[in-house]
């Protein structure tokens, strides 16, 4: 049985799932509805995706506002560093993250709920990624905050990520709060 263990924030989910090996290699279960139900991951997924990345390579942190996407993430080749920050500007927690490393070898998902902003970075020579979202991608709807926005202070492995351009324009965190406020007039 999968062992569900909730993270600093309670709304995000670490899992560890069995995993069976033997001489032949292994095999695990990497969601099964009703599992992941009873433990508090209960939406459904729309949409999986996929990216590959090379090291040092900071993907984030991203969010979508009308159209909240919840994520089960996982590593499936080399180790992320991965961090959700609750993006809720009526939450008690607001701006707060919680972050694990995620190995392919230990197969653990992180589950990052509607309303948190995500990213990972890469610390192994290269990184596969796959994460099952809960709304469709609607690129109008993205919002980016900043990676290292001090208010944040999220310890990145790395200190000179390679950032696309849109992720070297995140939103601090105060003007992410701005922008959700005005948008939910």
């Amino acid at each position: 049985m999968p062992r569900f263990l909730r993270q600093s924030l309670p709304d995000v989910i670490l899992v560890e799932p069995d995993v069976h090996r033997d001489g032949r290699g292994f095999f695990l279960e990497t969601w099964q509805r009703e599992r992941y139900r009873q433990s508090g991951i209960a939406l459904e997924f729309v949409q999986e995706n996929h990216s590959r990345s090379a090291h040092g390579v900071l993907r984030g942190l991203h969010l979508q506002v009308e159209h909240p996407q919840g994520k089960l993430v996982r590593c499936v080749e080399g180790e992320v560093y991965d961090a959700a920050v609750d993006a809720r500007p009526d939450s008690p927690t607001f701006g707060q993250w919680s972050a694990a490393n995620l190995r392919a070898d230990d197969f653990r998902q992180l589950w990052v709920p509607p309303g948190f902003a995500h990213g990972f970075c890469v610390v192994s020579p290269h990184a596969q990624f796959e994460y099952k979202c809960t709304d469709f991608y609607t690129p109008g709807d993205e919002i980016t905050l900043a990676w290292n926005d001090p208010a944040l202070a999220i310890p990145w492995p790395l200190a000179d990520p390679v950032l696309s351009d849109k992720d070297r324009r995140g939103l601090s965190l105060a003007e992410l709060r701005e922008h959700l406020e005005r948008s939910a007039r």
